[in-house]
């Protein structure tokens, strides 16, 4: 795999700010938390292997690192971390062009796993492969991440 396998058809912050409108919407209807910068990591993680699984091509290009508490996307990382463990207030306007069947993707991901805590994830992951077998601070490799999946053969 590579070249063209490797681009992905959005960028994280694009799928970032799906997950944080989503959840804002939600809230409006139930009674639920704001993600946080934890939660809105594995989010992004479980999205891309979903998206990998049943696609065979990256949801978005950005990589994975293997961070103590899991599988981190530096830049939305960075953007965020302002929040610390508190939720993140999502304000803007959303107004990205995401295709019926990514969105589709999404709900699935978001109803599988957006009930969960953050702690709750971050444990998820670190009982799966990709993050075990990938040294700290590497990048966790795509390959791996739907290879996983593929496996589990729940998507």
């Amino acid at each position: 795999m590579g070249g063209d396998f490797m681009k992905g058809k959005y960028n994280a912050q694009n799928i970032a700010e799906w997950f944080l409108n989503k959840n804002r919407v939600q809230m409006n209807f139930e009674d639920s938390e704001y993600i946080t910068n934890l939660k809105l990591q594995k989010l992004l993680y479980y999205a891309q292997g979903y998206y990998l699984a049943k696609k065979d091509t990256p949801l978005f290009q950005d990589d994975f690192l293997s961070w103590e508490h899991g599988p981190v996307i530096r830049k939305i990382y960075d953007k965020y971390k302002v929040n610390g463990a508190k939720g993140i207030e999502y304000n803007e306007d959303f107004k990205i062009d995401i295709d019926d069947e990514t969105e589709r993707i999404l709900e699935e991901v978001y109803e599988e796993y957006g009930q969960f805590t953050a702690w709750k994830l971050r444990n998820m992951t670190h009982e799966e492969m990709p993050w075990k077998t990938t040294p700290r601070n590497e990048v966790i490799t795509k390959e791996k991440i739907k290879e996983y999946l593929d496996d589990r053969g729940e998507v």
